[in-house]
């Protein structure tokens, strides 16, 4: 369980010129998001191998996020497994709890 409320990856970028060239980066709730989740989140020694299975129940602080697990999977990257390529199967949860949005994370290899 990490504790937080997810950004959104989708709708979490900005554009910003870094030497006279537009980028698009990650927005600033997306990167605060990132160093909360990785202050909680315990790597596993070995990381997992094969294709996997994710089950998340995301809980938002409102209706108006839109259901987006896509940055989760990127931050598991080192954490559980080497490449969120490795999952194959996911079921994602949309709840609401204004008093503690978090997200919980279920991975097992699939069978």
């Amino acid at each position: 369980m990490i504790q937080g409320e997810p950004a959104s990856k989708a709708n979490g970028r900005r554009v910003v010129r870094i030497g006279g060239v537009s980028r698009s980066i990650k927005s600033k709730k997306a990167l605060a998001y990132a160093d909360t989740f990785l202050l909680q989140a315990k790597p596993i020694e070995p990381l997992m191998e094969g294709e996997l299975s994710v089950t998340m129940k995301i809980f938002y602080a409102n209706q108006r996020s839109d259901l987006d697990e896509s940055l989760i999977l990127d931050l598991l990257q080192g954490i559980l497994y080497k490449n969120d390529r490795q999952v194959r199967e996911r079921h994602i949860y949309h709840a609401i709890d204004r008093d503690n949005p978090r997200v919980e994370i279920w991975v097992k290899r699939r069978e």
